[in-house]
């Protein structure tokens, strides 16, 4: 069953890749249970629809996000922290945190796996983006098809 707007964010540990270049455990109610922060995950790091959509969003809307309260952004996927940490660097986040969840364990506790093995990329993450404020869940827009609509940048500020 999937969380809802009102649940607390689920406490599971994830990986950022640190300074040393090693991935370091956070766990995710540490990190994204304080302020407000704006979460978005997706299917996979370097993917077309991430790459080209959903992520240049959050790097080009930035000093919007900040304007409207926003303390943190992150980005999680069913990648390595490597992965995510190259990622990053490829688009130009450097004020997103880059979360690694690569066993899948958050994308569980959140209730959004999906099953891409038809497109070799076994359990996944669904792409969503989540509004969170001390903990809590106050917006939570999943994509029901392949694109990037509803977790898109623009609609995630318009509800701020």
């Amino acid at each position: 069953m999937a969380v809802s707007v009102g649940d607390t964010i689920p406490d599971v540990e994830v990986r950022v890749l640190g300074e040393d270049g090693a991935p370091t455990p956070v766990q995710t109610g540490e990190i994204l249970g304080t302020g407000k922060v704006v979460l978005f995950a997706v299917p996979g790091a370097f993917t077309p629809g991430c790459s080209q959509v959903h992520m240049p969003g959050f790097v080009q809307n930035k000093e919007e996000l900040a304007a409207k309260g926003v303390s943190k952004v992150a980005c999680i996927s069913v990648n390595d922290a490597w992965v995510m940490g190259a990622w990053g660097e490829a688009q130009g986040a450097t004020d997103i945190m880059m979360l690694g969840d690569g066993n899948g364990e958050f994308a569980e506790a959140m209730g959004l796996t999906m099953d891409g093995s038809g497109f070799g990329l076994g359990s996944r993450s669904r792409r969503y983006a989540a509004i969170i404020e001390d903990g809590v869940i106050t917006s939570l827009d999943v994509e029901e098809g392949g694109g990037v609509d509803v977790s898109s940048c623009d609609m995630v500020i318009s509800k701020l």
